[in-house]
């Protein structure tokens, strides 16, 4: 009998860890510090907490920001774990979006989209409304729409319930089947109930529930501090804030089993289902220059060896030394090698631009170190001069574009 009785233990065992292992959870919904004075942990903490409670995936969906994501993809690529890149968005006239960027054509239009809000509100803030939202704006884009139920309390309840299903109604038209209704249970009290009119609405409108965490923090014990930066963001002390800050630290990276216990199993699971349509990575990012600055008849790389020896007569009218003559070809074969011809010309361009309108400017820092620079006018330092270090301002091995600094006179910089 007593084998029997651990055998059967041992089976309910295995059972119980297979379903964990199959278990996949991804977070969809997770602020860091970059949301100013709302999400209190960084974003490498965040990354770090995710991968070592076994999610599949996770969102990083800075409000109206994208600040964050370059901290974030360092330490998911030392962590082996999955980035989403997405952003939260607070229609002035509608709900509450996260949009997720599924490709690199996803992650365009996310920063356009938060470039076009921030550009027409005062600093520190943005606008979107409704007719923001459209089939390009969200090109390429997955998006959950959210409904708080601390944002539905009281007689307005029913209001907002309303509201949400009109706004999923008009948005699954637009982007059909790429519109899911963000789930977020924070132990109110009223989560089972929340739960139920998400799911009527749902069912009305065929648009999928997954399971979202609101994630402010990596983990619970950051709750002092987020209700300290809530405080400063109200302009008043922590006492004086109340029930103006969140009523508990459930805003924070949780434990899968947790999860289960707060969330249906098929919201859960629809977080996977998000996070493996979203694939983009920021390795995907190359430099792409302008090519508008080239004749039509000249490809980059004649028009830069035209402009260096225009310059370089100029800048040596009487005769060009054979040493600047060898340097400069060395110069121009490795930028030829490395692709670079349409960053110099770029460049030039802006400088040449100042100058046709008198406006002082500068080059300065290792473009000093090329003669290529000092042709087209960028910097002023005579290389003839002086024992040039070239491959302190390109080398083979460093693998990226130069870095030319160019000062510009502050009060006409703008």
């Amino acid at each position: 009998i007593d084998r029997h009785l651990n055998y059967s233990i041992y089976c309910i065992y295995i059972q119980y860890i297979e379903y964990h292992i199959m278990l996949k959870y991804a977070e969809l919904h997770c602020l860091s510090n970059f949301t100013f004075l709302r999400g209190a942990s960084h974003p490498e903490e965040l990354v770090k907490r995710a991968q070592e409670l076994g999610y599949r995936a996770l969102a990083l969906t800075d409000e109206c920001s994208l600040a964050g994501v370059v901290r974030a993809h360092v330490a998911a690529q030392k962590h082996h774990l999955p980035l989403i890149i997405g952003s939260e968005f607070s229609l002035a006239d509608g709900p509450k979006l996260v949009l997720l960027a599924t490709n690199r054509h996803g992650y365009r239009s996310l920063t356009r989209l938060v470039t076009q809000a921030r550009s027409i509100a005062s600093k520190g803030q943005y606008r979107l409304v409704t007719d923001d939202i459209n089939r390009e704006a969200l090109a390429d884009c997955l998006v959950l729409i959210l409904c708080s139920r601390e944002s539905t309390s009281g007689d307005r309840t029913a209001d907002h319930y309303r509201s949400l299903e009109q706004n999923a109604g008009w948005l699954n038209e637009l982007l059909p089947n790429r519109i899911w209704i963000g789930i977020e249970q924070l132990i109110n009290g009223q989560d089972s109930q929340h739960l139920k009119q998400l799911r009527n609405i749902s069912t009305r409108t065929r648009i999928p529930l997954v399971a979202s965490g609101n994630v402010h923090m990596h983990a619970r014990t950051r709750q002092r501090l987020q209700d300290t930066l809530n405080a400063i963001r109200l302009g008043i002390t922590v006492s004086q804030a109340g029930h103006q800050l969140h009523a508990n630290a459930e805003r924070h990276l949780r434990s899968l089993q947790l999860l289960e216990r707060m969330y249906p199993v098929d919201t859960l699971s629809e977080t996977s289902v998000i996070a493996e349509q979203c694939s983009f990575s920021l390795d995907e990012i190359r430099y792409q220059y302008p090519d508008e600055f080239c004749p039509d008849h000249l490809n980059p790389t004649v028009y830069l060896h035209h402009l260096v020896e225009k310059g370089m007569h100029q800048r040596w009218p009487e005769a060009v030394p054979k040493k600047i003559r060898k340097q400069i070809q060395h110069e121009l074969s490795l930028i030829e090698e490395l692709n670079y011809e349409a960053y110099f010309l770029t460049v030039y361009d802006i400088v040449r631009f100042a100058r046709s309108r008198n406006i002082f400017c500068q080059g300065r820092g290792s473009a000093a170190n090329s003669v290529v620079c000092f042709c087209l006018g960028i910097t002023e330092v005579d290389p003839a001069r002086m024992e040039i270090l070239f491959e302190r301002f390109i080398s083979r091995e460093r693998n990226e574009p130069p870095d030319i600094d160019v000062d510009f006179e502050h009060e006409r910089r703008e």
